[in-house]
């Protein structure tokens, strides 16, 4: 695995210098710790899938998955050969269903250096997308078109020295696969992970995230101590409790840290959640002198306006 991430890492790097071509939005929903859920994601399955799958689009294998929670699970499938995508960036993904294809937008949760491709959804029971894709199991196919997008890249935030990425629920995704790019280490000196969620359960994945970053040497070696993980749940009694936003107003998120407060000379933020959490962080990143960025003009912030709206 090692060999194989140094060389995706070359290949990625000589992609850059290349250039890359901005693609149009696409909608994307993440869930947001105590609001209604969100189904932010699409389904596809493998018999109904071959007889009948879209032009324009790829068919890949369903490799593994991983059931949290009742309402949060993980899975990984095959990467299509010539598939390049920016680290933080979303694809839309789908399913046949009834003869028909449905997509939704998920942020690819996987580094653009990894040979597979990882995401991270919630299960809607009656969903048009989840309700299909939380049953696929190793072997299955799954739909993905082949343009990915997204404002969660590095390439939308000008030079700083700390960034923090803000997330509830599975806004976390497009984080995990910017936490273990390194290149997010190459442009900042610390990375400040985080992740908000209702119940202590659904903060598995991101520590699990944690974890095999740390297991992994090649990576351990890039990421060293750069990497914070500051997890928050709303709903129980936790190490740290409360609402992102709420810890950001009172300090308290920095206190905890031993950091000072957001500086606009120094610090850099990406924001994922809830529409909700999106407009509360944003106002608080801007009182706190901070610039909103995108693709075409970078600034201190970016936030994924997908979903906004």
């Amino acid at each position: 695995m090692h060999i194989s991430l140094l060389s995706h890492a070359m290949e990625w790097i000589a992609f850059n210098l290349a250039g890359f071509c901005n693609i149009c939005l696409a909608c994307d929903d993440h869930l947001a710790n105590d609001e209604p859920d969100i189904e932010m994601n699409a389904p596809a399955k493998t018999e109904e899938f071959a007889s009948a799958i879209p032009a324009g689009v790829y068919a890949e294998t369903v490799l593994s998955v991983t059931h949290y929670t009742d309402r949060l699970f993980r899975f990984t499938m095959t990467r299509p050969d010539g598939f390049r995508f920016r680290s933080g960036e979303f694809a839309m993904i789908g399913l046949m269903v009834d003869g028909k294809p449905i997509f939704r937008a998920y942020s690819i949760a996987s580094p653009a250096w990894a040979e597979e491709l990882e995401f991270f959804s919630i299960k809607v029971p009656d969903g048009p997308l989840t309700s299909h894709l939380q049953l696929i199991k190793p072997g299955d196919q799954v739909l993905m078109r082949k343009k990915p997008t997204g404002t969660l890249v590095l390439d939308a935030l000008t030079p700083g020295k700390r960034l923090y990425m803000f997330s509830t629920g599975t806004g976390i995704a497009p984080f995990a696969s910017l936490i273990r790019d390194p290149e997010t280490y190459e442009k900042f000196d610390e990375v400040i992970l985080t992740h908000t969620t209702r119940e202590i359960s659904e903060l598995k994945y991101g520590f699990d995230l944690v974890e095999e970053i740390r297991n992994d040497e090649l990576l351990q070696e890039v990421v060293g101590d750069k990497l914070r993980h500051y997890a928050t749940v709303t709903r129980e009694d936790f190490e740290y409790r409360g609402r992102i936003t709420d810890l950001i107003s009172s300090g308290k998120l920095f206190t905890d840290l031993g950091i000072p407060p957001i500086d606009p000379a120094l610090d850099r933020g990406m924001i994922c959640g809830s529409s909700a959490m999106l407009k509360d962080t944003k106002e608080l990143l801007e009182k706190a002198g901070l610039e909103e960025g995108a693709n075409s003009k970078p600034a201190e912030f970016v936030i994924e306006r997908a979903f906004v709206g």
